[in-house]
């Protein structure tokens, strides 16, 4: 008997598993992270049905890591009913999940060179699964979706009209599954439903954007054509002057894929500080005295609050402002900074709820009597099993 949906979310060094019994898809029965894939000390940490650490051999790849999940799980994996898949860009093909067959993998394939880093990975992790699990139905979701509902009047850039109509290129934005969990938990939190809440959120991790919902729905974000786009990331620059890329090639004679790796590898946190593309080490390092680890969180802070004030404009009003992501769920210095380079806004936060990161007040970090913000952790592996057995069920009925 079927019971249980496996989540796979691959990223280009990673792999994060989550197992789900199908009458509670909010609490996973495993949860796994196989980390530092192709380098020296790969490793797969678990928690839940089994838990611990485990070595991986030095430079495992996603195949590597992969069976050795399947063999350490083997158990819990033997009741399959379907396997749901992080998938990044879905272009304007896909607004929505969709079950998977060769039609939609050829498709989805079309679709690598928007999202070159991301696409390529996620598929990897689909063919693993069709050949791992043959017969088990899969399904992807996609971060693309939830911000299908974008006016034109935002997601269009101004570029010729034909670039858009035979080339795809727009806004298409990003993290909608995390957005897509944000609002229904900060609904929920705030006791109002979905369609009537107003919300900015800023997902931020190693990868950073931004979003405005309205009445339940995404209607702007900062994220576009590529997850480059926006704010200042881990390694990626945001936002930047498209003429930078020309400067660069003639100043250092670079080729043009020079130029790209480095924006989005060695930018962001990281080429600004010199250091890591880690928040919570450039925390340390700024704090000992280190000019430019401040520096580059001086700027991330800066960006958010200026995003947060733009995004601002597609909104009647704001119910909340919710961080969320590993340094939006983590960092209260960070939130406390951002908040403080908009002072418009009047935002007072909470000492200790904001130390706390929100664990004993539902959420809230802010002072009672000034606008509301929040922290709710996100939950996309959640999100994605739903989807998965929604499609499955629908399927067979």
């Amino acid at each position: 008997m079927t019971t249980s949906i496996l989540v796979i979310n691959c990223g280009s060094s990673s792999i994060k598993f989550g197992l789900y019994d199908k009458s509670d898809l909010k609490r996973p029965l495993l949860s796994a992270v196989a980390e530092k894939l192709g380098e020296e000390q790969p490793d797969i940490i678990y928690q839940g049905a089994i838990n611990g650490q485990v070595m991986l051999p030095a430079r495992a790849d996603h195949r590597q890591a992969m069976q050795v999940f399947i063999d350490q799980a083997e158990e819990d994996l033997s009741a399959l009913a379907g396997i749901g898949h992080r998938v990044v860009h879905g272009g304007e093909r896909f607004h929505d999940s969709v079950l998977l067959d060769a039609e939609t993998i050829a498709a989805l394939k079309e679709l690598n060179p928007l999202a070159p880093l991301h696409n390529p990975i996620n598929m990897l992790g689909i063919e693993l699964c069709q050949e791992l699990f043959p017969g088990v139905p899969q399904a992807a979701v996609f971060d693309t979706s939830f911000h299908q509902s974008m006016d034109e009047s935002v997601y269009l850039y101004g570029v010729p009209y034909d670039w858009y109509e035979q080339d795809g290129v727009r806004r298409y934005g990003f993290h909608g599954t995390s957005y897509r969990y944000i609002t229904q938990e900060t609904a929920r939190l705030l006791d109002k439903p979905v369609a009537d809440i107003n919300l900015l959120i800023a997902h931020l991790g190693n990868g950073c954007s931004a979003c405005a919902v309205r009445g339940g729905q995404s209607v702007d974000t900062t994220m576009g054509l590529t997850p480059m786009e926006g704010l200042v990331m881990g390694t990626r620059s945001g936002d930047i002057d498209p003429g930078l890329i020309e400067h660069m090639m003639r100043s250092r004679d670079l080729p043009m894929a020079d130029i790209m790796k480095q924006l989005n590898r060695g930018a962001g946190l990281k080429g600004l500080s010199g250091k890591s593309n880690d928040m919570r080490t450039l925390l340390l390092a700024a704090k000992a005295g280190n000019d430019a680890c401040q520096r580059a969180i001086d700027v991330f802070c800066f960006r958010v609050a200026r995003q947060f004030a733009a995004l601002s404009v597609s909104l009647p009003s704001v119910d909340a402002v919710v961080f969320t992501g590993g340094i939006g769920e983590h960092s209260g210095v960070v939130r406390e900074k951002i908040l403080a380079n908009w002072p418009a806004m009047g935002f007072r936060l909470d000492d200790y709820p904001n130390r706390k990161n929100g664990s004993s007040t539902q959420g809230r970090i802010s002072v009672e009597d000034t606008p509301r913000v929040l922290v709710v952790p996100t939950d996309e592996e959640s999100m994605i099993a739903q989807d998965t057995l929604a499609l499955i069920s629908a399927q067979l009925s």
